[in-house]
């Protein structure tokens, strides 16, 4: 009887936990697109207002806003500013509509905003032609209207859940709340005896590449007990690579996202840069950075 009662205790377990772990993998992915694609539009404004030199810090989800930050002041001028960002927007295809908020570092107060969608025009931008003066901004970004998902041409899971059932899509968050409570009753009443050791918090920054620890904040990639320092540019390339590991990324991508408009100069020291994450990454043999060529790169990552 207890060895029945196990069998439908892992049986419910399956059917739970394996469409919505392809939920998760498709969010997960998703969401590391969409920082890429902020990273891009960060890059695009520091170039804009004249500075190759500072970074864009590190995206960070502010509740349902992307949160953009830099390590700089600079100035911008409205329609400009709409103008790039809707152009790295409709080639990243993260967003079909979307909130941008500009809020003043020193007094969080919004200094500038406005809401896009596919079809908005340019000439509806509010304030534009005046030129905000030169000085520490924050971007916030909401996307109100997800744009192309980059998985596959499959039905996300969440969706199917939802046409199977009748229910609305706004509907998915109370079946998962549901489900894990379920999933969560389910683990009490077979392993209650059993005390469930409480794991730490994960650090965001902390990514893992293979065997490699890579922190993204102070720029380092640790593997057995060893780290070594990355440079600024090194940083953005591994954390560009692995956004998209196993999938290649065009070098006009590549360039345009880490270096901007340095050109011919950027074009040429791409290769070197490649060569030198692959050095720091030799270690483990189960990640390659491969040239795809007259494309781009790839970062194959096995197992």
């Amino acid at each position: 009887m207890k060895h029945r009662n196990l069998f439908v205790f892992l049986l419910a377990l399956s059917t739970i936990v394996v469409p919505f772990n392809k939920v998760w993998a498709e969010e997960s992915i998703q969401e590391r697109h969409t920082m890429v694609a902020l990273r891009m539009i960060g890059h695009e404004i520091l170039l804009r207002s004249g500075d190759k030199i500072s970074l864009v810090k590190p995206v960070e989800k502010d509740g349902d806003r992307y949160k953009l930050s830099f390590q700089s002041n600079f100035q911008f001028e409205p329609n400009e500013l709409v103008v790039l960002i809707d152009s790295v927007i409709k080639k990243t295809e993260i967003a079909n509509r979307y909130l941008v908020e500009v809020e003043a570092c020193e007094t969080q107060q919004v200094v500038y905003s406005y809401e896009m969608g596919m079809s908005a025009k340019s000439d509806m931008v509010p304030c534009a032609g005046r030129i905000q003066p030169q000085a520490c901004y924050t971007i916030f970004f909401s996307i109100l209207e997800p744009g192309k998902q980059i998985l596959s041409a499959q039905p996300p899971v969440s969706k199917s859940l939802s046409a199977i059932s009748g229910a609305p899509q706004n509907w998915t968050a109370l079946t998962i709340f549901l489900s894990i409570a379920l999933l969560i009753s389910l683990t009490f009443l077979f392993f209650r005896k059993k005390k469930v050791p409480i794991l730490p918090t994960e650090n965001p920054d902390l990514i893992a590449i293979g065997s490699y620890t890579f922190d993204k904040r102070n720029m380092t990639l640790s593997v057995n007990k060893e780290t070594v320092e990355l440079t600024g540019k090194e940083a953005d390339l591994l954390f560009l690579l692995h956004a998209s590991a196993n999938r290649t990324i065009e070098r006009e991508v590549i360039l345009h996202a880490v270096w901007g408009d340095e050109g011919d100069y950027a074009g040429r020291t791409l290769d070197v840069f490649i060569s030198k994450l692959r050095k720091k990454l030799e270690t483990d043999e189960s990640l390659k950075i491969v040239n795809i060529r007259g494309v781009g790169y790839k970062l194959i990552v096995n197992g």
